[in-house]
Parts: C-alpha cells; structure tokens; sequence
C-alpha cells in the first residue's frame, strides 16, 4: 500500500493527454484502507475522460504494487478569457469560438455541430451560432422540424432552441427552407449582429459560430465587433484545401484572434468493405499546416458514410453512436480545444454594470 505522499507525488507527473504535458497540482486526495478517493480540478470540461483516466491511474499505481481501487471525481472550473483589442465581453456568454474554413465543403458545420454537442456531453454549457446566413445548416443537421421558430421575449430577445443539450440559433429558424437570403453585405453583417446579441443565450461556457467559407462580410464583422476568445480551422488534407486554410489563419491573426488549432477532416477513406484506408486527399497536410504555423493539430476525423448520413438526418454521430470511434475523436478534440484554451490565455472576470433611471 501507497502512502499518500506517493500517490500524490505519481499523480502529478501522470501526462495530461489534451496538453502534452503533465497534470501537476491539481489533485485532491482522500485515501482510505479500502479505497483512493480523488478530485481532479480541471479548467476545462472532460467529464466522459473519466472512466480511462481512472484506468490509467490504476495502472500507474498498480506498477508501485497498489491494489486499491480508485474513485474519482472531475470539477471543472471554465474561466472566461481574453479577446482580442479586450473587446468588452458578453453578459451571458464566457467565450466565443470562431469555426472556420477558407473553403466550403470541407465539412465545418459538420464538425461545429459535433464539437459542441462533445463539449455539452463533457459538461460545459454550449451553444451554437449559425453565421453562414446565405446558407444556414445547424437547423437541419440538430433535427430541427423546418417548422421551428425561437421564442420571444419581451419582444426583443429570441429565446435560443435547444437540440442534444446545446442552444442553437440560426437564420434558418427566421426563414423557410425554399427561401434564399439575397442580401448585400451590410444586410447580411447586421442580422449576424442581430442573432447574436438579441439572443437569450443562458449562461454559456462557450459559443460555438459556424462561419461561411472565406473571409469576408461575415469574418470582419466578427473579428471587429464581436468578443472572440479562439478559433478553430477545419481543412482536408487536399493542396487546394490548405491553401485557402492558411488565408483563414493569416486572417484571424491579423485581427488578433488566436488560433486554438486545426481539426482535419476526411483525412482517411476507410472501405466499408474491407476497411482497408486510403488517404484519398491526401497524406498529412494538416500537420504540415499545424507545423507551418505552430498550432496543435486538434483531431482528424475520417472520410465516412455513416457521418454524412447522420448528419443528414439531423442525429449527429456524437449521438447516434455515443461510444463509437467517430464520438471518441470529436470528444478529444473538445477536451483538447478547451485545454489549449484555457493554457494559452488568463480568465478575468466581468465587470458588473449597474444602471438606473438616474
């Protein structure tokens, strides 16, 4: 049997897989002759890395010849942190996250939709704002009946709807399907203001916007006026891909707004028949764009059937196949996302505003 002052002492040079680094003083321990009890506290949400973490510690301590089982508890504390220019921040909202690509198709929305249901499924509060106006797909892609409208209170604030645990607004819930959005710029950077700060958002640890494609109207609307906290860069491995990739980053770091890292997608095919893998556009590019500006590659998700096709339908595959190994890569990029957030920046905390008639 460990004393506590070893358990302690293994405990704090245990690696945290979502920094690379080790996870230090953040443990509290209550040891008893027939159990560990322990309280990791964490600033950021990884509440379903529980039930491997316990198994590595066990693991670890088993290797010193301890056989006590462990318990343990996750508390995570999400702070709320700098944005660029210290834009004043949102009452009702700790943390803006832009998800972005220089190009279309390269599966953003989709990897929005799941990244914050991950995130909500680790225990934070989340929330999804859809910008790509001319082109809103968060409705469909949550299960939203095309009927659906948000709420309103006291004629002024839309009360978000909420799908899977996160609240959700989007131009979609403004419109009918068939109906196309044939605005000019100043138009269309208005209703994004509009959705985001006339929405009833409550109490968020993190806003999650789906941008459009480019850098554009939308993009230099949110870097101006809105308080963002990080970004993240969705890319296929493919030349054409990266290459617009590296334009997005360029942008978001000539407005000062960091870049959280890249998340992959369609890295690999794997052939539903003989699951054999082919990296069909393309070997590493993300990693060579991650390296090429010293960002973390977040995650890399497959070129998969069974995503498009859940996607479609409106039950992404963090919820179609909670424990499946597509739910197990956006659930590491979330934790990861977090982490790198929290590491990289310092939380303040909001000034509070009184007003009067006076």
């Amino acid at each position: 049997m460990l004393t506590d002052l070893q358990i302690v002492s293994e405990l704090k040079a245990l690696p945290d897989e979502n920094l690379n680094t080790a996870y230090g003083d953040v443990w509290q321990l209550t040891s008893l002759s027939e159990a560990i009890n322990l309280t990791l506290s964490l600033p950021y949400a990884a509440q379903k890395e529980q039930a491997s973490l316990v198994g590595r510690i066990q693991a670890t301590l088993g290797q010193l010849g301890e056989t006590r089982p462990v318990n343990l508890t996750i508390q995570s504390k999400i702070g709320t942190y700098g944005t660029q220019g210290n834009l004043p921040g949102m009452t009702d909202v700790k943390n803006v996250i832009a998800v972005a690509s220089g190009k279309g198709g390269v599966g953003k929305s989709t990897t929005t939709v799941n990244l914050a249901i991950a995130m909500a499924q680790e225990g934070a509060k989340v929330g999804i704002l859809d910008a790509d106006i001319y082109g809103p797909s968060q409705g469909m892609m949550l299960g939203f009946d095309a009927d659906t409208r948000p709420k309103v209170r006291g004629e002024k604030f839309f009360i978000p709807p909420v799908a899977h645990g996160v609240q959700v607004m989007s131009m979609a819930f403004l419109m009918t399907k068939d109906t196309p959005v044939a605005w000019r710029g100043p138009m269309v950077t208005g209703a994004l203001m509009q959705l985001l700060t006339q929405t009833d958002w409550d109490d968020l640890d993190f806003l999650f916007v789906d941008m459009p494609p480019g850098t554009g109207d939308i993009q230099l609307t949110l870097s101006q006026k809105v308080p963002v906290a990080g970004s993240v860069i969705v890319t296929t491995p493919q030349d054409i891909a990266l290459l617009d990739a590296r334009r997005g980053i360029e942008m978001f770091r000539k407005v000062h707004i960091p870049v959280l890292g890249v998340v992959e997608n369609m890295s690999t095919h794997i052939c539903s028949n003989c699951g054999h893998h082919e990296a069909i556009f393309g070997d590493e590019g993300g990693d060579a764009l991650a390296e090429e500006f010293d960002v973390n590659v977040l995650g890399k998700l497959p070129l998969s059937l069974a995503i498009r096709k859940q996607s479609d339908a409106g039950i992404p595959p963090v919820i179609h196949d909670e424990k499946g190994d597509v739910a197990a890569i956006y659930h590491s990029i979330a934790r990861k996302l977090g982490a790198t957030l929290a590491n990289s920046n310092t939380s303040f905390e909001m000034p509070i505003i009184g007003m009067s008639d006076d």
